[in-house]
């Protein structure tokens, strides 16, 4: 069952796109996201609670939970809602963000002390190449200028809320971990909101129902294996995963929007797929 993991995931994180598409029209990015972490950390701690979750006994653990949290949460998905929201298409974001493995595999060696292969660095170019593939039609779509730098912001969030938690704090219960995690990511989140244009909230039928979405299956279900696989695996092993999001991300588009998909972009998921097998498989 544990060999499903890797797969679910990329499938669980790719519709966070989608969910983002539905949602986005009827609320400002930050709003959207400070009322998801309201409800999971609410959802979480009733969860926590019922169970009799583990909560950590060494306060410096609170601290890099926390931290690790911030990192992948308000940074990542922060960055990427507010990309979205103000007209970088989804595709040209989803290739920014998807240069994770190559900066998590630098950085793998010098914090980590993980050794990255010759293979496994001929994984990651391919990969890189195949995102770059699948992407590639929409780069006329808008005027990238200065909506480039919260794509940027998400990129550096993700990538150093990886290394941070493999490094600090792999091993953490989901339960009690989710609340902690989420904590600070929706007290920085509100501090930003309440500080600039307020909470922005239009509580239409597609909004509930993307927020029930991110909610359930993003920031539960996928989070959930997100660190499971971080507890289990090497950052690069992992990180090699966020290559699929982007061709994922267009097969789900074309079903669900009837989004055009070219013979580039399939070429493009072929070398994604086959770059994220070389850096995954097994040494003989």
């Amino acid at each position: 069952m544990s060999r499903l993991y890797p797969f679910l995931f990329v499938f669980l994180w790719s519709t966070g796109f989608i969910g983002a598409k539905y949602g986005l029209p009827y609320a400002e990015p930050l709003s959207f996201l400070l009322t998801r972490y309201a409800l999971v950390i609410g959802l979480m701690l009733a969860i926590a609670l019922a169970t009799r979750a583990p909560w950590p006994k060494d306060p410096r653990q609170w601290l890099h939970i926390g931290v690790s949290g911030v990192l992948v949460h308000a940074f990542y998905l922060g960055g990427v809602f507010t990309a979205i929201k103000h007209g970088l298409p989804a595709g040209v974001t989803a290739l920014l963000v998807g240069m994770q493995p190559l900066l998590t595999a630098t950085g793998a060696g010098f914090l980590l002390g993980e050794k990255v292969s010759r293979r496994q660095w001929g994984g990651l170019a391919l990969g890189f190449v195949g995102v770059v593939l699948v992407v590639s039609g929409k780069f006329g779509e808008a005027d990238l200028g200065t909506m480039l730098w919260p794509a940027l912001v998400a990129l550096l969030g993700i990538t150093g809320g990886t290394l941070y938690q493999k490094r600090f704090c792999p091993k953490f219960d989901l339960r009690s971990g989710s609340v902690i995690q989420f904590v600070p990511t929706a007290l920085l989140t509100g501090l930003v909101v309440f500080a600039s244009d307020g909470y922005q909230v239009e509580w239409h039928g597609d909004f509930i129902f993307a927020l029930g979405w991110l909610v359930l299956v993003l920031s539960i279900g996928a989070i959930s294996l997100l660190n499971l696989l971080i507890r289990s695996g090497s950052a690069v092993n992992v990180a090699s995963l966020f290559y699929l999001t982007p061709p994922t991300t267009a097969l789900i588009a074309w079903a669900v929007f009837g989004e055009k998909l070219t013979l580039t972009a399939a070429v493009g998921m072929a070398l994604a797929v086959g770059g994220v097998y070389l850096v995954a498989r097994p040494a003989k």
